[in-house]
């Protein structure tokens, strides 16, 4: 369940009115879509690695073991980044949500988001399971039910309102001319924009193998969650966008006035549900987006922890963060993370819309990154595997399919969308210093960890034949993992269901 809606935040249910309007109806169904497959190659290639390497910290470890120390470093300290500002950008959508209903300060609505998921993170793992497995739900009926209720207003199905079809694939058109810049050009641009929005609404769905080590049986039930993520990205994600594609036109004055507000007024479903006249959809919305967001951020922290817990373990951070509580939750890790919640409250001196843009261009940059991370260690995997003569499909707990193209392709398209993320300063002609740090900070960040790590420490890239893989084989073959106990009740009719 946390794989398939686990980190389904603002990114989905909020971002993709903003992605509509710059790439049209098909631009954003398009990018939704290929970037969907793209990170299914990554979660593939990290859940092959994780389960036969089920260790606290996922790609951290596994970069120490089958590319460099000096990797496993930066991407950890790259990692610790991306969640400093993520987690706050989801504790701020969460902030301005409830204003929807309450206008009050948003100081009192970050210090009690934070607090509670700081105390969540410091409870038993089995607490954070059971409540995202609550959320999950929620987002998924609330997915489900957004699908139905759009279905029925473009077929006609609500009093009113005539039948849409695909109208507004046709008028205003299937992709939008972006930045003013006519021709196929600009409707090219726009439609590149889109990846960049929906890198930030993927981003965090390479975490299912994060906690692999506080997992029952994790060389069954990760690969188990890896292979739902098909499932997740052609319902959740694609269906529901083609969805909004039908019911709201890019040009539409409320999608355009609405983006900024950060409230459930920019999310296209409720635009499309108040165009019907049902007005009791936007506090619906309003609630449920709350808790993905919520939710969204407890998750963060998880990985966020874990992979802190991962850095010291590999001696790349202070070994205090090993200190563990009676439940063995690293909490020093919890606080050190929580500190960073305090960066919500730069809203309180700028306006929460703009605040919480900054920390989206900076989230999707690191996603991208640490996504072309995870293909490049997996690769090395690989090319090891090869070089040992260790037949994957039978020796490893499991072998991704579509390997080693799913890696390249993945990394490849990936570190093209990186490169040409902050494209618009460039072809605008308008200089624009915080989107072109927004789009780029992360690639001198990570290559000044990488090669300062290198540079001080003088570690070496590990060879193919040195690699551990058949170290862990062994391991995995002396410590087989029992099955899983039937689960009952109305839990089991849920998996089932889902």
């Amino acid at each position: 369940m946390i794989a398939l809606a686990g980190t389904i935040g603002t990114g989905l249910f909020l971002g993709s009115g903003r992605a509509l309007v710059t790439g049209g109806p098909v631009g954003i169904f398009l990018g939704y879509l290929l970037t969907g497959l793209l990170v299914s190659g990554v979660v593939i290639s990290i859940a092959e690695m994780s389960a036969l390497v089920p260790l606290s910290g996922s790609i951290i470890r596994q970069a120490e073991y089958f590319f460099d120390p000096a990797l496993s470093f930066a991407q950890g300290w790259n990692t610790m980044y991306n969640y400093s500002v993520g987690i706050p950008a989801e504790i701020v959508a969460a902030g301005v949500l409830i204003e929807f209903w309450i206008s009050s300060s948003q100081v009192i609505w970050i210090t009690v988001l934070g607090l509670l998921v700081i105390s969540t993170n410091l409870l038993f793992i089995r607490v954070y399971g059971e409540m995202e497995f609550v959320f999950a739900i929620l987002k998924i009926l609330l997915i489900v039910g957004l699908i139905i209720m759009g279905l029925c207003i473009d077929l006609g199905g609500v009093s009113g309102q005539p039948r849409l079809g695909f109208h507004y694939w046709r008028d205003p058109g299937p992709f939008v001319q972006y930045l003013s810049i006519p021709g196929p050009l600009g409707r090219f641009c726009g439609f590149w924009t889109t990846f960049s929005n929906a890198a930030y609404a993927y981003s965090g769905v390479e975490g299912i193998a994060n906690a692999a080590a506080e997992t029952r049986n994790p060389r069954r039930n990760i690969p188990k969650a890896a292979k739902r993520i098909f499932v997740r990205v052609l319902i959740f994600y694609v269906l529901s966008v083609f969805v909004v594609t039908l019911l709201v036109p890019s040009n539409s004055e409320d999608l355009l006035s609405a983006q900024g507000k950060g409230n459930a007024a920019q999310s296209p479903f409720v635009i499309a549900a108040s165009l019907a006249g049902i007005k009791v959809v936007p506090h619906i919305m309003n609630a449920v987006v709350l808790t993905s967001a919520w939710s969204a951020a407890n998750s963060g922290m998880l990985t966020s922890t874990r992979t802190l817990y991962g850095l010291a373990r590999e001696g790349h951070a202070p070994k205090f963060l090993l200190w563990t509580n009676r439940f063995g939750i690293p909490y020093m890790c919890v606080i050190c993370v929580g500190v960073f919640i305090a960066l919500g409250y730069m809203t309180l001196s700028n306006n929460a819309s703009i605040v919480f843009a900054w920390f989206q261009d900076l989230v999707s940059t690191a996603a991208l990154v640490q996504w072309c991370i995870i293909c490049i260690v997996y690769l090395r995997f690989y090319y090891a595997c090869q070089r040992q003569k260790i037949d994957r499909y039978t020796e490893l707990p499991w072998a991704g399919p579509f390997q080693p193209y799913a890696a390249w392709v993945s990394l490849l398209s990936f570190a093209t969308i990186l490169l040409t993320a902050g494209y618009p300063v460039f072809i605008k002609g308008d200089w624009d210093s915080e989107e072109f740090i927004g789009a780029y900070f992360n690639l001198p960040l990570i290559f000044g960890l990488f090669f300062g790590y290198k540079w001080v420490k003088g570690t070496k890239m590990v060879g193919l034949e040195e690699m551990p893989v058949k170290y862990y084989i062994e391991i995995a073959k002396e410590n087989p993992e029992e099955d899983d106990k039937p689960t009952k009740g109305w839990r089991r009719f849920t998996i089932l269901w889902s």
